[in-house]
């Protein structure tokens, strides 16, 4: 990512401390007795798919084992929960596979309507793209980011810093704080992005597989408010 604005940042750290009431996490959330263990780490349990390529099952892109959430990246789709969730903060982890050259993924939140563009549903999409995590994508939906016009190149709106993914093979955490008309992310806790006024605050969460093996593991729901 090639943009930077040290002042933006600035203002949206205050903002996102004085909301959340603490300091960026280095690492996956604590499980709380509240916590929604999306992912089991053992099979595709509580998870459905949309793929592009008629007659592929979802276990031909996607498998578990030893705690870890393999994609293929091809063909292109998602894999989506079975459940629709609002007002949360979503823990991840993931990494391109050692010996992999990275590529483009992401994580679909507040996603809805299937096959809004393309084999894309409804949703606000947080990218993973290699050099670029932290990016919003909008998928049918709108939202606001501070310094929109030098940030928003058509439905893409710039995270704000680079640097804060690890190199090639290794592990990186992400935590989206969904709550209200508003979506915050952490990349290995440093504050990327910040979106207000989504027009979009429920809905299910996506991974998509768009064209690179990626792996994930502890993906972990925490509920801010009844749900």
């Amino acid at each position: 990512m090639r943009y930077r604005h040290a002042a933006s940042l600035g203002i949206l750290v205050l903002i996102w401390g004085c909301q959340l009431g603490g300091g960026p996490a280095s690492g996956p959330a604590e499980k709380t007795s509240t916590s929604i263990q999306l992912f089991n780490g053992r099979d595709l349990t509580g998870w459905t798919c949309d793929l592009s390529e008629a007659g592929v099952k979802m276990e031909d892109v996607w498998s578990a084992a030893d705690g870890v959430l393999r994609c293929k990246g091809q063909p292109s789709g998602v894999l989506r929960t079975l459940n629709e969730y609002g007002d949360y903060v979503l823990s991840l982890e993931w990494r391109w596979p050692p010996g992999t050259q990275g590529g483009n993924n992401g994580v679909l939140v507040h996603s809805s309507t299937p096959r809004t563009l393309g084999i894309w549903p409804k949703s606000i999409e947080v990218q993973l793209a290699k050099d670029n995590a932290g990016d919003f994508w909008i998928i049918g939906t709108e939202l606001d980011v501070a310094n929109e016009e030098a940030r928003r190149q058509g439905r893409r709106h710039l995270n704000l810093t680079d640097g804060s993914e690890k190199p090639l093979g290794e592990w990186n955490h992400m935590e989206i704080t969904c709550k209200g008309n508003e979506v915050i992310v952490l990349v290995n806790g440093v504050l990327v992005n910040h979106a207000t006024n989504c027009n979009v605050a429920r809905g299910a969460i996506c991974l998509q597989s768009e064209g690179a093996p990626i792996e994930y593991r502890n993906i972990v729901l925490e509920p801010l408010s009844a749900m």
